[in-house]
């Protein structure tokens, strides 16, 4: 089974009442992706061996991901979704702020276009963005609506780290 670990960076945008919950996803790079939307966005993420410590991977894909290497900080357990492919995916949320125009993430190689023999580059994740929680979910992986829900359930206040 292959498993991955990732990181959902969230921040409260202050917009006058209790303040609004943003969260930082990545849009999915390479050709396949390049014109879809809705389900084409993912929380920074990625595999890791089965003896690998699951937060140590997520921070390792976050900084591969993104460019930037996150503090230590309270990370919040989200517990584990199964995708659709199978693979199952365990999240930690955090709060932070970034600017999402200067991540950049890292790349890989595929034969493109198909059968040509010839390899092009392309970004893991080409692009970021904050979205509230509900447009966030129209944006997703179906599965990682998951993680967005398990976040919305916990109490936030601007500045004041959920409780695990």
């Amino acid at each position: 089974m292959r498993r991955s670990a990732g990181i959902l960076l969230y921040r409260v945008v202050d917009d006058g009442a209790e303040g609004r919950v943003e969260v930082l996803l990545g849009h999915m790079g390479g050709p396949f992706w390049a014109r879809k939307d809705a389900g084409a966005w993912t929380i920074p993420k990625g595999e890791h061996e089965p003896d690998e410590d699951p937060l140590s991977a997520a921070l390792r894909e976050f900084e591969e991901e993104t460019g930037v290497s996150l503090p230590a900080a309270d990370f919040v357990d989200l517990g584990e979704v199964r995708q659709s492919g199978g693979k199952v995916v365990r999240a930690w949320a955090v709060e932070g702020d970034l600017d999402a125009a200067t991540l950049a993430s890292n790349t890989f190689e595929m034969e493109w276009p198909p059968k040509s023999g010839q390899t092009a580059t392309f970004p893991e994740l080409d692009r970021f963005e904050w979205f509230d929680l509900e447009t966030a979910r129209t944006k997703v992986i179906a599965a990682q609506a998951q993680f967005l829900d398990r976040l919305a359930q916990r109490p936030i206040t601007p500045g004041v780290r959920p409780q695990a």
